[in-house]
């Protein structure tokens, strides 16, 4: 079944020309001069995509967009403008615009982008609601984030156990805490632990506390993390990494919401709501013997999947503004914009470290780039020692190109700190015991790295 496309500008050769293109690639094509016309006919048919001109005339192309999404709230809608800026991509991005074309129009440009927002817009897409949700830190449109924003929604609404599956750096402590904040438990604690940080003898003194005398060095009584989320809500981060001797003992604490402190008698009555997250295939920790398949079918009663921030590139726009301000910001800095070019390379980028590694990134041209504008020959500087990484994606040799990533960019931050572990951790915003372990399994030497 054909397609059906609009086009909304005030050029008459502009809609001639692309009337002609998307009709060779077998579109149905409608064009319209003004938007009153554009939006009378939205209300007897809906296309499967709208090409929008920022400027009709007079008429703000991103005051008829808005009218557009009230009619459709998911309809593919691409804008096109003879004055493309960062500031003017980033408003129609997060007025719901699902891509940006420039003027003069590329044919192959044009189709590319027209396929692509198309394949992406699937059926189920489209079916996704746009939840408005009470407390949001998590910035995005586009339609992978719409069905996280759903998954939380209905999360909350509820006590169920979730589980977050996503790669480093996605956001799932973010996932975490707006189900919480969004849930009927969010005037109570909110405890969360990261268990790959916490020593494996350690553990369970965290979770479950001790009494004085316990063990040699239990000079007082502690009170562990399950307690202390009584009522609330308490978020295990990287549970994989728990010992099988800890999760054996979380999940009789899930079955029965009770337990005993190390070195005590009393038992504790709890009402916990645990959420669980991992970046490692859960499937294959069972399979391997290191996770509890009991424990898994616990905890994943309503699991939530991030997607990876190259399968939402629509976001990044949205996030290169925020994290560029953010810096900016922090660190006291002169004012600084991107240029489109610059820009587009970001998109492009394949970021194996998701939203952290952007984040960083844009912290360094904000800090390094001496121009009151990021260009792109800023961008690719600071891209550069990945280029290795880079060309292992392409290849589709992505387990490779992930850890080549992650080895330059730990060997270039512990550079950054002269080798000093403790601040290149904090700098990578990971635990210091987790760094260690990273720098033994991609082999980095870190005297090594001190002396030359």
């Amino acid at each position: 079944m054909q397609k059906l496309i609009y086009i909304l500008d005030d050029e008459k050769e502009i809609r001639k020309s692309l009337r002609a293109i998307l009709e060779d690639e077998n579109y149905l094509v409608e064009d319209f001069s003004n938007g009153k016309t554009l939006l009378k006919a939205l209300t007897k048919d809906r296309p499967s995509l709208i090409l929008l001109d920022v400027w009709v005339g007079k008429e703000d192309g991103l005051t008829i967009l808005d009218e557009c999404r009230k009619i459709y709230p998911t309809l593919p809608i691409v804008m096109i403008s003879g004055h493309g800026t960062i500031e003017l991509a980033v408003s129609a991005t997060k007025k719901g615009a699902n891509d940006f074309l420039e003027k003069p129009l590329s044919i192959e440009k044009v189709i590319q982008t027209i396929e692509i927002t198309l394949q992406k817009t699937t059926d189920s897409e489209s079916e996704t609601p746009n939840i408005k949700l009470e407390y949001d830190e998590i910035l995005g449109v586009s339609p992978g984030i719409r069905k996280i924003k759903f998954a939380i929604y209905q999360a909350a609404q509820t006590n169920a156990r979730v589980f977050i599956f996503g790669d480093n750096g996605t956001g799932k402590e973010l996932v975490a805490k707006a189900i919480f904040q969004n849930s009927k438990r969010r005037d109570f604690p909110y405890i969360e632990i990261n268990c790959a940080a916490i020593p494996e003898d350690l553990i369970e003194s965290e979770l479950f506390g001790y009494e004085k005398g316990a063990f040699t060095g239990a000079i007082d009584r502690k009170i562990g993390r399950f307690e202390q989320a009584h009522n609330g809500t308490l978020f295990l981060d990287e549970i994989c990494d728990m010992s099988l001797a800890t999760q054996a003992k979380v999940l009789r604490v899930l079955q029965e919401q009770r337990f005993e402190r190390i070195g005590g008698n009393e038992t504790i009555q709890v009402d916990v709501r645990v959420i669980a997250a991992t970046n490692i295939n859960v499937e294959d920790a069972i399979k391997e013997g290191k996770f509890r398949e009991d424990l898994y079918y616990r905890l994943n009663v309503i699991p939530i999947e991030l997607p990876p921030l190259r399968e939402r590139k629509q976001d990044i726009p949205i996030l290169v503004e925020h994290y560029l301000k953010k810096s900016i910001k922090d660190n006291d800095l002169t004012p600084k914009t991107i240029d489109r070019e610059a820009l587009d390379l970001l998109v492009q980028h394949f970021w194996p470290g998701n939203i952290r590694e952007l984040r960083n990134i844009l912290e360094r041209l904000s800090i390094m780039v001496p121009n009151d504008v990021i260009r792109q020959k800023d961008v690719k500087d600071s891209l550069l020692g990945f280029k290795k990484a880079n060309e292992m994606a392409e290849r589709g040799d992505l387990k490779h190109a992930k850890d080549e990533f992650e080895r330059q960019y730990i060997i270039k931050t512990l550079q950054n700190f002269d080798g000093n572990v403790s601040r290149a951790s904090k700098a990578l915003g990971i635990e210091r015991t987790h760094l260690y372990r990273k720098l033994k399994s991609l082999n980095i030497q870190v005297d090594q790295l001190v002396e030359n």
